[in-house]
């Protein structure tokens, strides 16, 4: 007769990664990235980026209204990525101080850009144009390597080069950031 029992995963890594993006857009990248076995990685995120939108008319004010929300009512163009990506970490010193983490994904992108600019007389406090948005939304490919910095077993710093391939818009920029969680293997003691 066999004994049956459950067997513990040892050494699981998880950690939350946060990045400042920079690029054709700027804006932000949060990511929930699992270790596997053998160092393979499954990343899921989401990535949220903004610009002056490319159809703005050269003589758009935004008014004194936007002034007091801190340009939260200006038009934007927008794109936001929902991710799910697959990689591989690969150490680059014994210390595993520095580190590649080399992911590919795909991802949902919705992208939505303000069209239909009407000249708008305005009164004091409000913009010279109203705008309309139009919103897509495609699939994605999604390219981000990264330079991991673990400092230690749950904090570290990376820097990360992203592109993601839409049908309907391109966005590639370099993001900097944190990570926080379980970056390292325990030392194990012989």
């Amino acid at each position: 007769m066999q004994n049956a029992s459950g067997q513990v995963i040892k050494n699981k890594q998880l950690y939350l990664g946060t990045d400042f993006n920079i690029g054709n857009y700027k804006g932000f990248d949060i990511h929930l990235n699992y270790v596997l076995p053998n160092r393979y990685t499954l990343k899921m995120g989401y990535t949220g980026n903004l610009r002056k939108p490319l159809s703005q008319p050269d003589d758009y004010q935004s008014g004194l209204i936007d002034v007091f929300l801190l340009g939260l009512s200006r038009p934007f163009d927008q794109m936001e990525t929902y991710q799910l990506g697959f990689g591989k970490i690969l150490p680059f010193n014994h210390q595993k101080n520095i580190r590649a983490h080399l992911s590919v994904g795909i991802g949902y992108t919705i992208t939505k850009e303000p069209h239909n600019w009407q000249r708008d007389g305005g009164g004091w406090g409000s913009g010279n144009y109203t705008w309309d948005y139009n919103k897509y939304r495609s699939f994605s490919f999604v390219i981000n390597p990264r330079i991991e910095f673990p400092f230690t077993r749950i904090y570290g710093l990376s820097i990360s080069p992203m592109v993601q391939i839409s049908k309907n818009r391109t966005y590639y920029g370099i993001g900097i950031g944190q990570m926080i969680g379980k970056l390292k293997e325990k030392k194990s003691v012989e």
